[in-house]
């Protein structure tokens, strides 16, 4: 009784975005009273904690929304301009093949962006470019969010790591054979050592189950064999990126592998495409004239000009988030916080000057000048930013709040654990020694809930840490399959895939995004765990 009613209000948020295909802006707001309720009267959470954790989830959700804000305005801008039209005829003469172009933006670029950035940002800026390209808007958004999976373990300069498992363990007393994070040196690298290891086999794949996605759902062919025909080129560019970011987690530790992978990748696996290598002959095209929310303006623009802004965002986050730089530090002096809202545990903060959103604004600030833009245009663009963001406000501020009460549900007079930990022990005593084939589900449920990675590794991390000593198994093999369980569901996370939709006027269609991106996180869960419970079996662990 006690599992299924934590079920409830996830078989909710499913039900209803999925099966009754209900828009977030309708759905969310019925589950997140049903989460409420469920805390109240079940796990008999106080309410005055209900209610800081709404506060806590709309107030974050509100910095969710200035990123959103941010990608919005710059795509504007640089539709208004001619810069879209510009980056579209660049890719096309590098190759007019979406196959290719999918995973050289979605994939390679995406993962660039996730190492600098993380936290959304990746499909907010991959997912326009690919609808400039003539990716529908649900394609685009569907590619892109399969596409940031693998590089969200080291995404944000490794976050998920350095904060998400490091934060997570901390409290932890004993672990399998006394390891402790604190006190056990090499531990964490250890960890992280292995999840990598087994994502360059698991990650290597998902540039082709993107490609077969797309000519099989998105191109009017509808074809298995067009997607699986280009198998070479997508599993190099898988590899492109898989193994550099396993050399640099060896040699530099956690922070680097997601930005050092796809850079080496970009830098490979472009001249391939150029030179039309490991590609079958025949090419795959559009048949018909770029889709987009917008209509594309023509512009005789130059390349250089036209990625400069992106290429500017990308620059601009990633000197802002290197610790040896002392602009992270100074940015992230000012802050602004609610400790202990309505008097309990629970707080929230925001700094705004380092949130990729106020980096996406000065960059759309700065490219107006660059790209000649009049104030007509200008202001033009500002209203359809901020009238894309009124969509996304009801579906985001119920979505996070929910997923804060769920997440705070531990706070309760019912001696209970969270609702998200009572459901992970209920699965652990299920399985047994075969949890590390359950654990990247534990992970991806977690990232399902909060969004992030980073979240679901230090909500679930100490849990991972006992069920892999009560299952006699090595606790760094299953804190690895955790990891890579959360970068799953960063594919199907509610809060991601509002943010992403939003960005391309998609909203109203989170059901079938998830529809979509459900199967190649199931894959890649399953992948990863039976990679993990082989390590188990054959005694493999560092």
């Amino acid at each position: 009784m006690l599992i299924l009613a934590g079920l409830t209000p996830l078989m909710a948020v499913f039900g209803l975005l999925v099966v009754l295909r209900l828009p977030a802006a309708r759905a969310m707001p019925l589950s997140l009273a049903l989460t409420a309720g469920v805390a109240v009267l079940i796990w008999k959470v106080p309410v005055r904690h209900v209610v800081a954790a709404g506060i806590e989830g709309a107030l974050i959700a509100a910095s969710i929304l200035w990123i959103v804000f941010g990608a919005v305005l710059l795509l504007k801008i640089l539709n208004a301009s001619g810069g879209l039209a510009a980056i579209r005829r660049g890719f096309t003469h590098i190759t007019p093949d979406p196959r290719v172009q999918v995973i050289l933006i979605a994939w390679l670029f995406g993962a660039f962006l996730e190492g600098a950035a993380g936290f959304g940002t990746p499909a907010a800026v991959t997912a326009p470019l690919l609808v400039a390209l003539g990716f529908t808007p649900l394609s685009a958004v569907v590619l892109a969010l399969v596409a940031d999976s693998s590089p969200v373990s080291f995404g944000a300069l490794g976050t998920p790591v350095v904060v998400g498992l490091a934060e997570g363990l901390k409290t932890t007393g004993s672990g399998p054979a006394g390891l402790t994070a604190a006190g056990e040196p090499g531990f964490l690298e250890a960890v992280v050592l292995q999840a990598v290891s087994i994502d360059v086999f698991v990650g290597a794949f998902v540039p082709l189950i993107m490609v077969v996605m797309l000519t099989r759902f998105f191109h009017p062919r509808r074809s298995w064999s067009e997607g699986l025909e280009i198998w070479r080129f997508a599993i190099f560019a898988g590899l492109a990126f898989t193994l550099p970011a396993l050399a640099a987690a060896v040699l530099l530790g956690p922070e680097f592998p997601s930005l050092i992978g796809a850079l080496v990748g970009l830098a490979v696996t472009i001249p391939v495409a150029r030179l039309g290598l490991l590609l079958p002959p025949r090419l795959v095209s559009w048949p018909e004239p770029p889709r987009s929310t917008d209509a594309l303006v023509g512009s005789t623009m130059s390349l250089g000009r036209a990625w400069a802004p992106y290429l500017l965002l990308a620059g601009l986050l990633l000197v802002t988030r290197i610790d040896l730089l002392p602009l992270r530090t100074w940015l992230r002096e000012v802050s602004v916080s609610w400790d202990r809202i309505l008097g309990t545990e629970i707080g929230a903060s925001f700094e705004p000057f380092y949130s990729p959103g106020t980096v996406f604004i000065v960059v759309a600030l700065l490219t107006l000048p660059l790209h000649h833009l009049g104030l007509q245009r200008s202001g033009s663009a500002l209203r359809e930013a901020g009238g894309a963001l009124v969509g996304s406000v009801a579906a985001l501020g119920s979505a996070v709040p929910m997923v804060r009460i769920f997440i705070h549900s531990g706070f309760n007079d019912a001696g209970l654990a969270s609702m998200p930990v009572e459901l992970a022990r209920a699965a652990a005593d299920l399985t047994g020694s075969a949890w590390p084939l359950v654990a990247p589900v534990i992970g991806a449920f977690g990232a399902f809930l909060s969004g992030s990675a980073t979240f679901s590794n230090m909500m679930f991390a100490q849990f991972q840490l006992v069920a892999a000593e009560n299952a006699g198994v090595p606790a760094t093999i299953v804190l690895a399959a955790q990891m890579l369980g959360a970068n799953a569901g960063n594919m199907i996370s509610v809060v991601n895939v509002v943010s992403a939709a939003a960005v391309v006027g998609l909203l109203r269609h989170e059901g079938a995004i998830i529809r979509f991106t459900l199967p190649p996180m199931l894959i890649y869960c399953l992948a990863s765990g039976m990679i993990a419970l082989l390590l188990v079996t054959r005694g493999v662990a560092p």
